[in-house]
């Protein structure tokens, strides 16, 4: 009787665990066939009037709202990250603008991975540990340049945001060295486009949309590139002592 109690017990937590990253997913399906619509560049264009009057009479509360929207956008990860940042910049500035941005994209970013690491990356980490063989070298090769790979996934502008969010969750990554690199690491690309974000007001007066590529330009994507190499760098010089040790 005593081994059903456990088993179920142990079912019920098992389910719990998952409980915020099941929230997370539905929220996500949810919030993109609901929110689609009012996530979108044309929603931003056609209010701008009204949002520019509302932070005019209540700048501190306008902040405080947008942040709190774009953290529900990268907590769930819905589809309307990048208007947020450029809202941001068009609200705000590129400063403080870029603060707001990449500090509410951090906050939700956070979200996902406690979710993540509640539900599943605490137990797969520690059987990863467990492991031999490749599976324990790819994890132990992480937990060595953690630093390095935290920031390259951050940089580079190929990496998924969502997939940039539960990658360090699987692999046991601490909360502080998640939120220190997330934050850091976002600021290159929040940047530029929270400047484009800034430059909307003539882009409405001309009836043009923004371009939203601007980061795959040589002169905005080699910088970003090179601050991934930086980054890349302590790997490279541990693979060459190595050998030299060899």
């Amino acid at each position: 009787m005593s081994d059903v109690t456990d088993t179920s017990q142990e079912t019920k937590s098992k389910w719990a665990r998952m409980l915020p990253m099941a929230v997370l997913v539905a929220g996500a399906v949810l919030g993109a066939y609901a929110l689609g619509d009012y996530l979108s560049f044309e929603a931003l264009r056609d209010n701008r009037e009204t949002l520019i009057a509302y932070r005019d009479a209540h700048y501190a509360l306008a902040v405080v709202v947008f942040m709190a929207i774009y953290v529900v956008i990268a907590g769930f990860s819905l589809p309307g990250a990048t208007i947020a940042t450029l809202a941001g910049g068009f609200l705000f500035g590129t400063f403080p603008g870029v603060l707001f941005n990449v500090g509410a994209a951090t906050i939700g970013a956070t979200v996902v991975f406690l979710a993540a690491r509640w539900g599943l990356g605490d137990r797969l980490s520690a059987k990863m540990d467990a492991s031999e063989g490749k599976v324990k070298a790819i994890k132990d090769g992480i937990d060595e340049n953690q630093w390095s790979m935290l920031f390259i996934i951050r940089l580079v502008p190929l990496v998924p945001f969502f997939v940039a969010n539960l990658i360090p969750a699987l692999v046991g990554v601490s909360l502080w060295r998640y939120v220190v690199s997330t934050f850091v690491g976002i600021i290159p690309g929040g940047l530029v486009y929270t400047s484009v974000g800034a430059g909307l007001g003539e882009v409405f007066a001309r009836g043009e949309t923004p371009d939203l590529g601007i980061i795959f330009e040589p002169h905005v994507l080699l910088p970003i590139l090179g601050l991934a190499a930086l980054a890349f760098l302590p790997v490279v010089l541990k693979l060459i002592r190595g050998k030299e040790a060899l």
